[in-house]
């Protein structure tokens, strides 16, 4: 009887699910497409970049598709496919560095293979495979080893594994075959046919500059510093009020930590592009390096300082309360600072007035903290102990400060080599706009006839006023030309 129970209920367990099959397999569809969408919208350039790579492997088919082509290039023509898909990257940088690295590597290894298939037929039939031999191992072990060399891993890894493969491909094929020219050339023109292809369509079809891409991630993290210290007062002082969202929010500095490898892709493949939008083609892009270590810096200074927000371990309440305003301070005003930094950078825009006024505001602020940590010096040892906490949050927000001015003499460094433009004063900007509403005339209403020259007895007035303009120089006293008025009464 148990046996004819348990073989129903597995009987009518199966039934069910698989009555439940049909709506879980929906749901499961239903879901992963959720998911493609959001991972779509996350980004559009991906749709757009699958549609290009689409459209340089259609333009490469063409090579089998026309029938002259076809008779040309023969079998070879799918050289020219795998070129598309091994070089075709998300990036112009990334495609130009694959393409020409591939272009040059296989022009070369191609010369020195057939050369080396030349040198070893005078060797005759027996001494040929030797001297391929010795030559293919040389030339394979040399450019391996050259891959180890930091500056050719980094910019020329793909070409040298190019070279290894093509010039070994044509030294061993031309042991066999008499047409070894032929088929150099042939291999060499379907790459440099796939190659421009991708060149083409990744630059002229909705383009995805690395260099841009590296420009907004440095502008985003440094404001992702900024909104976290901007924070830091609620998160410290009144911790009870902030909400789960917001506090998320703002530790999305903690990205930072782990972007030294995309910075480090995005610089070299962004020396590759060409000049662009506001990038010239000599851009500075080491110096965008220079200014991701010390942001990099600032936020393992700002994941100390979370330590001990989120510790339990506080300083006395009345300590706290002594400290609470200049930290307050210091913590907005060097956000302030971070916040125009990352808003110069975005913008190509020179604001050093306003970011110089937020970090000596925050300097002020450190000097009212030591006041403040002066006049509260404990009496006792365990009073000591019990402010430690608070001390050296102090002391971490100061080091934060001091990294944050580095970073803004590293951005004023990179601000002259890149050609940031100016920003003038708000205030100087509007008294530009005046100026420039003045005009030069002259009023001279005359009574009768032209014999004032004679006539002095006459009674008119002559007004002329003379401006002259506004005079474009680096000094404050010189921004606004001067303006002369003049009143002749005759």
């Amino acid at each position: 009887m148990e046996m004819d129970l348990n073989a129903q209920e597995k009987k009518a367990g199966f039934f069910q699910r698989l009555q439940d099959f049909p709506s879980k397999l929906k749901d499961d569809v239903t879901k992963r497409v959720k998911n493609v969408q959001k991972f779509a919208k996350d980004d559009p350039r991906r749709i757009i970049h699958s549609m290009k790579v689409g459209v340089a492997l259609t333009l490469v088919s063409l090579l089998y598709y026309v029938r002259p082509l076809y008779i040309s290039f023969g079998v070879t023509g799918m050289w020219a496919i795998l070129t598309v898909v091994v070089v075709f990257e998300f990036t112009v940088g990334g495609t130009l560095s694959k393409g020409l690295n591939r272009g040059f590597a296989t022009l070369i290894a191609g010369a020195l293979g057939v050369g080396a298939v030349h040198l070893a037929r005078f060797f005759g039939h027996q001494g040929e495979p030797i001297v391929l031999g010795i030559l293919v191992f040389s030339l394979g072990a040399a450019a391996t080893f050259s891959r180890f060399f930091p500056r050719i891993k980094q910019r020329y890894d793909y070409g040298a594994l190019i070279f290894i493969l093509t010039f070994s491909f044509v030294a061993i094929s031309g042991y066999r075959t008499d047409e070894i020219l032929i088929m150099a050339y042939q291999r060499l023109s379907t790459i440099l046919i796939g190659g421009t292809i991708c060149i083409l369509v990744s630059i002229f079809i909705c383009p995805v500059w690395a260099g841009e891409d590296l420009h907004k991630m440095i502008a985003n993290n440094i404001n992702k510093l900024a909104k976290y210290l901007e924070g830091f007062e609620g998160e410290y002082f009144q911790p009870e009020k902030i909400s789960k969202e917001t506090s998320s929010c703002v530790r999305e500095y903690k990205s930072i930590l782990t972007s030294k490898s995309t910075e480090d892709s995005l610089a070299n493949l962004a020396r590759w592009e060409p000049g662009h939008g506001r990038f010239r083609l000599r851009h500075p892009w080491k110096k965008y390096l220079k200014i991701a270590g010390l942001v990099r810096q600032c936020a393992v200074h700002l994941e100390i300082l979370n330590g001990y927000v989120l510790s339990n371990d506080k300083a006395p309440q009345e300590f706290e309360s002594k400290i609470q305003e200049p930290i307050t301070t210091m913590s907005r005003e060097v956000g302030e600072a971070l916040k125009a930094i990352a808003k110069s950078i975005k913008t190509m825009r020179n604001d050093s007035a306003c970011v110089n006024a937020h970090i000596d505001n925050s300097k002020k602020a450190i000097k009212n903290l030591k006041i403040a940590l002066k006049s509260s010096y404990p009496e006792t040892y365990k009073d000591l102990l019990e402010i430690i906490p608070g001390v050296t949050m102090a002391s971490i927000l100061i080091e934060v400060v001091n990294c944050v001015e580095k970073i803004y003499e590293a951005v004023e460094e990179f601000s002259g080599l890149a050609h940031f433009k100016e920003t003038l004063d708000s205030k100087l900007s509007a008294e530009i706009g005046q100026h420039q509403l003045l005009h030069r005339g002259c009023v001279k209403p005359v009574l009768d006839g032209d014999n004032e020259k004679e006539d002095n007895s006459s009674c008119h007035v002559l007004i002329t006023v003379h401006d002259e303009g506004y005079l474009p120089t680096a000094t404050a006293k010189n921004v606004l030309g001067a303006e002369k008025t003049r009143v002749d009464i005759v």
